[in-house]
């Protein structure tokens, strides 16, 4: 391939984006990302990260940053009349395992990290990448398919010089109203507006008056229903609540009259509170007709966009990001055909479509962990704590860049072709181990880098393509 072809340009470098990359540029696919931004924004939007984004993060190296920079908390929601009141409020599950239900499920747990924090961690662990480039202020404008590849038209904002460069794929990542999708004139599925809402980003020692009672959600009932979220390190709070439709003719509201409001939410009328941005956002949903288009793809918000009820916008553009990369790179390092590239679709859209569903839904924050927690894990194999010489490791750390046989079996009489391609990585457990895995079945289990199991071969595997 030409050095002037990128092989994968990455368009948007929002969750979708970054984790893309990351997963292609750790692979050694050197990859372009485009931002229209020159930085991320500094609203924190979404708060929840999933047990299976963690899983991916604590996979990178990159968990304690994580951590470093949100709340420590247990993800249920406390339905109480001010927070001052939390002692006597209602706990309800949103989806999301706690604490002890995490430990026996996986090796992390799911964080309260406000997502301008996450997108600042990944995109300074991308920028480490050698094989990344990452261009800030610089958007694509349009994108087209030739007889040799594809071609986006890059606008850059500071000095307004236009250049052409081509692709051998493309990734659209650049959320709700995509440039990538339009271009390629894919169509979607949108709902109407369905409500429109006000968020308050602000300081404030809210901790100390809800005490112990740290959750995820709060929805307080003062003076009409509203939600204070985490968000971030020195008393970091989000505040938001539906507007009536007497309340959407009217002007914004003043600082202080937010303040008003958040004072009476909490229950404490003298509460120091210090607001730092406002923002009027609507609900609304919407899915891609097709989230393939030849060579480019669409992921995150440029494929499906979900409303905030039940946390799983950001968790499910970070799974379609590495789902569709670890693929990408497969292929273009002639592991797999291309072939394999339109699974990413077949899997990611079902879940998509639930989660859609599941935001649209007035109730869709109130969930059980049982009904949820699988569309988050997906088909992953089972964690389990393994006691190695080097100490103890999780079941999922044994995933390799390739394919990876979990067996019982010697090492040495196993029949993987040592020239296959992908590359396979062995790993002999004991029968208790392998019971708790479902590896001690004949040949063990062949696992792919995201933990799903394939066919009983890589050649059987990749024919089913």
């Amino acid at each position: 391939m030409p050095h002037s072809v990128w092989p994968v340009v990455v368009v948007g470098a929002g969750p979708a984006g970054l984790v893309a990359a990351i997963t292609l540029a750790r692979s050694g696919i050197r990859t372009l990302v485009l931002n229209r931004r020159n930085t991320v924004l500094s609203h924190p939007r979404a708060t929840v990260v999933s047990l299976r984004s963690m899983e991916l993060f604590r996979s990178w190296g990159l968990e304690p940053e994580l951590w470093a920079g949100g709340d420590d908390v247990e993800w249920r929601m406390l339905v109480t009349t001010t927070l001052s009141e939390a002692a006597s409020g209602s706990l309800i599950e949103v989806g999301y395992p706690t604490r002890s239900e995490s430990a026996q499920l996986s090796p992390t747990r799911p964080a309260a990290v406000p997502q301008d924090h996450l997108e600042m961690v990944l995109l300074n662990y991308l920028q480490s990448l050698p094989a990344a480039q990452v261009e800030l202020a610089l958007a694509a404008e349009d994108v087209w398919e030739t007889t040799d590849g594809l071609r986006l038209r890059l606008h850059d904002d500071d000095g307004g010089m236009s250049r052409v460069i081509r692709a051998r794929y493309v990734i659209g990542a650049d959320g709700a109203r995509s440039v990538v999708r339009q271009r390629l004139g894919v169509g979607s599925f949108t709902t109407e507006d369905l409500v429109k809402a006000h968020s308050v980003v602000f300081h404030a020692p809210l901790w100390g008056v809800v005490g112990s009672h740290r959750y995820g959600i709060y929805v307080t009932e003062t003076p009409t229903l509203a939600s204070f979220f985490p968000a971030g390190q020195g008393d970091r709070w989000l505040y938001g609540f539906g507007l009536s439709r007497e309340e959407q003719g009217m002007p914004p509201l003043t600082e202080d009259q937010a303040i008003d409001r958040i004072r009476a939410g909490a229950g404490v009328t003298d509460l120091p509170v210090r607001v730092v941005d406002q923002n009027i956002f609507t609900f609304s949903g919407a899915i891609a007709d097709r989230f393939r288009s030849g060579d480019a793809f669409l992921i995150g918000d440029a494929a499906h966009r979900v409303t905030p009820r039940g946390g799983t916008g950001m968790n499910t553009a970070i799974a379609d990001g590495f789902n569709l990369s670890w693929k990408l790179g497969w292929v273009l390092k002639g592991w797999a055909p291309d072939s394999l590239l339109d699974s990413y679709e077949t899997e990611r859209r079902p879940v998509a479509e639930h989660n859609l569903a599941r935001s649209l839904d007035p109730m869709g924050s109130r969930r059980s962990v049982h009904d949820e927690v699988r569309f988050d894990l997906g088909d992953r194999f089972p964690h389990a704590w393994i006691e190695t010489s080097v100490g103890r490791i999780s079941s999922l750390d044994l995933l390799g860049p390739g394919l990876t046989r979990l067996s019982m079996d010697d090492l040495a009489t196993q029949s993987d072709n040592q020239s296959e391609l992908p590359p396979v990585t062995r790993h002999r457990l004991d029968r208790k181990t392998a019971a708790a895995l479902g590896a001690d079945r004949p040949g063990g289990i062949l696992l792919r880098p995201d933990g799903v199991i394939w066919a009983s071969s890589p050649s059987a595997a990749l024919a089913a393509a």
